[in-house]
C-alpha cells in the first residue's frame, strides 16, 4: 500500500524559520508532501503552500511525507543553483532525531550499507551491496523503556536512507509503515523522524547559517516531550 493512499495533509499554518532575499526556511509538518504528487488529490504540498505566498520559491531538497523538519527553498534562480551545488557536493550538514524500537547498541557508530530501489516494492529501498553508497553516523541520546532516542547525521542523501539503515540494524523508526513491523508502525501516530538542524552557506555572501526546528515528539536540543511513544 502506498504512503499516499490516504493522504490527509495537516492544516497547520506555514511555520517560517528564516527568510532573506535568497533563502526561505520552513519547518515542514509530518504528513505533508514536500512537492505535489501526480494525482489531483496530492496537489497540496509544502511547495504549493510556500508558492502561494512566495511565487518565486524554488524547491532545493525534499523530506519524506512522514518526516518533519527543516526544508530550504531558494527565492532566486542563482540561489537555487548555488544551494543545489552545496547539497550535491555534500557541503550541507544535516542532523536528524528519531525514536526507534529497542535499546540501540552500541551507543554510537557509522552505518555504511549501500542501498537500491526494491524492484518488487517501489518506492521502497533495500540494502544492496551493488547499490549506491550510503553513509550515516548515529548517536544514542537516551533510552526509555524499550525505545531509543537517536541523533542521526547522514553524509549521503539516498532515498529513505535513515529509515532503511536503522531497520537494517534491527531498530526501525516507530511509526514507519514501510520498514517497521505492524506493531512498531502502530506504536506512534506518525513517523518519528525529524530534520532538526541544517547548516549551509548563504548563496551569495557565503556566510554560514544554521537552522533549527522543534518537533512534536522531541525538541531540537534533544529533550523528549511528554508524548512518550508506546514501548514495543
Amino acid at each position: 500500500m502506498s504512503e499516499f493512499s490516504f493522504y490527509q495533509p495537516p492544516s497547520s499554518p506555514l511555520q517560517i524559520l528564516f527568510q532573506d532575499k535568497d533563502l526561505l526556511v520552513v519547518n515542514k509538518p509530518s504528513g505533508l508532501l514536500t512537492n505535489p504528487g501526480r494525482a489531483d488529490q496530492l496537489a497540496d504540498s509544502l511547495l504549493s503552500r510556500v508558492q502561494a505566498i512566495y511565487p518565486t520559491a524554488l524547491l532545493v531538497h525534499r523530506l519524506d511525507l512522514g518526516t518533519s523538519g527543516v526544508v530550504v527553498f531558494a527565492l532566486r534562480r542563482n540561489a537555487e543553483r548555488e544551494l543545489k551545488r552545496q547539497f550535491a557536493e555534500r557541503l550541507v550538514k544535516k542532523r536528524y532525531l528519531a525514536v526507534v524500537a529497542g535499546k540501540m547498541t552500541p551507543p554510537n557508530g557509522e552505518i555504511t550499507l549501500a542501498l537500491s530501489t526494491d524492484p518488487l516494492k517501489p518506492p521502497r529501498q533495500k540494502v544492496d551491496a551493488a547499490g549506491k553508497p550510503a553513509q550515516t553516523f548515529y548517536q544514542v541520546l537516551a533510552i526509555r523503556d524499550n525505545t531509543s532516542l537517536v541523533e542521526l547525521r547522514p553524509v549521503t542523501g539516498r532515498s529513505h536512507q535513515l529509515r532503511v539503515h536503522l531497520a537494517a540494524l534491527g531498530h526501525p523508526i516507530l511509526g514507519d509503515n514501510f520498514y517497521a513491523s505492524p506493531a512498531q508502525a502502530a506504536a506512534a501516530p506518525r513517523l518519528l523522524l525529524h530534520a532538526a538542524e541544517l547548516q549551509l552557506l548563504q548563496p551569495y555572501s557565503k556566510q554560514p547559517h544554521c537552522f533549527n526546528a522543534d518537533t512534536d515528539f522531541v525538541s531540537a536540543d534533544g529533550n523528549w516531550s511528554d508524548r512518550t511513544p508506546v514501548p514495543v
